[in-house]
């Protein structure tokens, strides 16, 4: 037996649960499927959110934050004062957008591992059951099984590995590491009440190196931080810019939201805003069937900043970067927009 909806969500992350919301508002059969057997569980993220997304909605705000230092090799921070952000417990937030998406009306199921996508269309589980939609929105992140269905592939990566750590002190500021030493990528602590999340990402060519440049970055923070590791986790982040965000599987239309778009940010990393937003999206174009529209709303919010991202990234990559370089490279500085 082949179940059938007219929308079917791949991934409840950020990106899929807005889409489900979103699809299920306009009236629509959405089943939203979720490897993971409790949303936004196992954490994979920094947790850093700009000012502007909604978080609240979902009451998993832990911090606020006021500023951003950046750091460039062995000199000393350099501040931007106004840089206001959220510090998010990730898993209560993404439990927040599955309940609202439940509470809209999509069949929200946890614990469903999809194993295959046919070049019918049809969606083939690891429990053996078949799903069959109209649309379906792949949302399933950076290695996205939908992507690759339709030949929409992440192919620019960067491995990233994070800790949380005990914050001896207050801070208010998300702190950013640059060096020549972290290839692709940089360093963070990002301050969450009385821990901190502190974590590098580098190109996967060099990701043997992770744990050592992690652990000399907590070394050198130890006035500022415990030593005790209370938690770990790590992930990919695409880095590529933004994808062909749609195809079609034979009648089956496919539409691509959030990392499995290429959606991240590729200096920065950051995804969850623009999840959220292309998720929205997503939904309300899998409801109309507009996927050119779609298309076109992507490419409006997101590809002037991703196209600069991308050429910041590019030139850091190029040779073994200076530190002037570094700062050109960083959305800190005045050099970046110029």
């Amino acid at each position: 037996m082949i179940e059938r909806a007219d929308i079917l969500v791949l991934g409840l992350g950020p990106a899929g649960a807005s889409a489900a919301r979103a699809a299920a508002q306009r009236g629509r059969r959405v089943v939203a499927l979720e490897r993971k057997r409790k949303a936004g569980i196992p954490v994979q993220c920094a947790e850093f959110v700009p000012a502007m997304i909604d978080a609240e909605v979902a009451g998993a705000v832990r911090q606020r934050i006021q500023a951003m230092a950046t750091f460039v090799e062995d000199e000393a921070a350099d501040l931007q004062p106004d840089f206001p952000g959220q510090m998010l417990d990730r898993a209560a937030f993404d439990a927040g957008l599955v309940a609202r998406a439940a509470q809209a009306g999509a069949d929200c199921r946890l614990d469903r591992r999809v194993i295959r996508i046919a070049k019918d269309g049809t969606v083939h589980l690891a429990d053996g059951g078949r799903l069959r939609a109209r649309v379906i929105v792949g949302a399933d992140g950076p290695r996205s099984q939908a992507g690759r269905a339709i030949g929409s592939v992440n192919t620019d990566l960067v491995e990233t590995r994070q800790v949380t750590v005990p914050l001896r002190q207050p801070h208010a500021a998300t702190d950013i590491f640059l060096s020549a030493d972290m290839p692709g990528g940089y360093g963070w602590l990002f301050p969450k009440g009385g821990v901190a999340n502190l974590g590098a990402g580098v190109v996967p060519a060099h990701r043997g190196c992770l744990k050592r440049i992690l652990e000399r970055l907590h070394a050198s923070l130890g006035d500022r931080v415990g030593r005790e590791i209370l938690a770990t986790t790590g992930g990919v982040i695409p880095v590529g810019g933004m994808l062909q965000p749609w195809g079609r599987l034979e009648e089956t239309l496919v539409l691509l939201a959030g990392d499995a778009a290429g959606l991240a940010n590729p200096v920065t990393g950051a995804g969850i805003a623009a999840a959220v937003q292309s998720g929205r999206l997503a939904g309300e174009a899998a409801a109309s069937g507009a996927a050119p529209a779609y298309q076109e709303e992507l490419e409006d919010l997101f590809e002037a900043a991703l196209a600069r991202a991308l050429r910041r990234r590019r030139e850091l990559l190029e040779r073994v970067p200076t530190k002037a370089a570094l700062r050109r490279g960083w959305i800190a500085y005045p050099e970046y927009w110029q």
